[in-house]
């Protein structure tokens, strides 16, 4: 079991990675994640934080 990576991609779309490979894609984070559990029912989905905050920045990832 591995993890799958949600990230927001330069033109604004969204992929979920896998193994450095997309296993999905969609226009939304929400419908990007979706479809990386249907496709990794088992495996823990970590989602980008999209915005910059006062504590934190894009770079941070939390679990979904």
């Amino acid at each position: 079991m591995s993890n799958v990576f949600v990230e927001r991609k330069g033109d604004g779309t969204y992929a979920a990675i896998q193994d450095k490979k997309v296993i999905a894609r969609g226009d939304t984070q929400a419908e990007t994640i979706d479809k990386a559990r249907d496709k990794r029912p088992h495996d823990s989905i970590l989602a980008e934080r999209v915005r910059d905050t006062d504590v934190g920045s894009r770079d941070k990832w939390r679990r979904v």
